[in-house]
């Protein structure tokens, strides 16, 4: 059932409205289902950097659960990736990044924030989502024996949504540089979390959090209004298991251009997304 008032946007673990109360949102547990509408969560950790980008997720669809990680080393210009059911050999908790492949292994400290909050409504019911963006990520990266420092910048997704059984969007997360020296970062999105004002939109400018205006993906990827993408390796994945199908592109790469609030940026590191899926 949707809550009343949506939507809202706020700092993660400040008091929310009164109307709220009542509704379960995180911190606290959401339900496995509202209605006929299983929960749909995960965490997305993302780390990019000139020499190297990777991402680190874990996902539920009511009880079924699966991980997923990648890393796009620019140095070598190879991509690693793996996707499991269940936990796989990925481990993800507050501050921690793990994961234990046989080709690589994943060992970051994430120094995380309180992050900003947004609360919308999809169909009849609701979705939650935190972001936080710019983070410091730090630790070693493990590629065939050959380990490597890491010190980066990351953006963080968790989200509990009971979203549409069918549900379409394009995102894009990166961090870099404007050319007056700011460190940014961004979370853009079409499709969900999305209305004019208290959207999950984010662009961090030194750390601090600015709402973005509505935004638009071109159907390849290679833009969002005036900020330009140069796609270098690509995650794709499609799955049909039955009452599931889902058709998945993310690609890493360079941005370039001018990021909403007409920041022009010297350098950007990140991903674009596109997902379509019946769930």
């Amino acid at each position: 059932m949707r809550p009343a008032p949506l939507p809202y946007r706020g700092t993660f673990g400040e008091p929310r409205p009164a109307e709220l109360a009542a509704v379960p949102l995180p911190p606290a547990p959401m339900p496995s289902r509202d209605g006929l509408r299983p929960l749909k969560a995960w965490r997305y950790v993302g780390v990019y950097a000139p020499e190297l980008m990777l991402c680190v997720g874990e996902v539920r669809i009511g009880p079924a659960r699966q991980a997923f990680w990648a890393v796009w080393d620019r140095e070598a210009r190879s991509l690693y990736e793996r996707t499991s059911l269940g936990r796989g050999e990925v481990r993800l908790r507050y501050g921690r990044v793990d994961v234990s492949d046989v080709t690589v292994q994943i060992d970051l400290t994430l120094e995380e924030t309180a992050g900003i909050e947004s609360i919308n409504a999809t169909g009849d019911s609701y979705a939650w989502t935190r972001k936080q963006g710019g983070i410091s990520a730090h630790g070693t990266v493990t590629i065939a024996g050959r380990t490597r420092p890491l010190s980066a910048r990351a953006v963080i997704d968790d989200t509990a949504a009971y979203y549409e059984r069918h549900t379409r969007w394009c995102w894009s997360a990166g961090v870099g540089h404007a050319r007056d020296g700011r460190a940014v970062a961004w979370n853009l999105v079409s499709g969900v979390n999305d209305p004019p004002r208290d959207s999950e939109r984010t662009v961090w400018i030194d750390g601090a959090p600015v709402e973005a205006d509505p935004c638009k993906f071109t159907d390849d990827l290679h833009s969002i209004d005036r900020l330009a993408f140069t796609p270098e390796a690509v995650r794709e994945r499609r799955d049909n298991l039955l009452l599931i199908r889902s058709r998945y592109r993310q690609p890493f790469g360079t941005f370039s251009g001018e990021l909403p609030g007409g920041i022009l940026l010297k350098a950007g590191y990140g991903v674009m997304e596109e997902h379509d899926v019946w769930w």
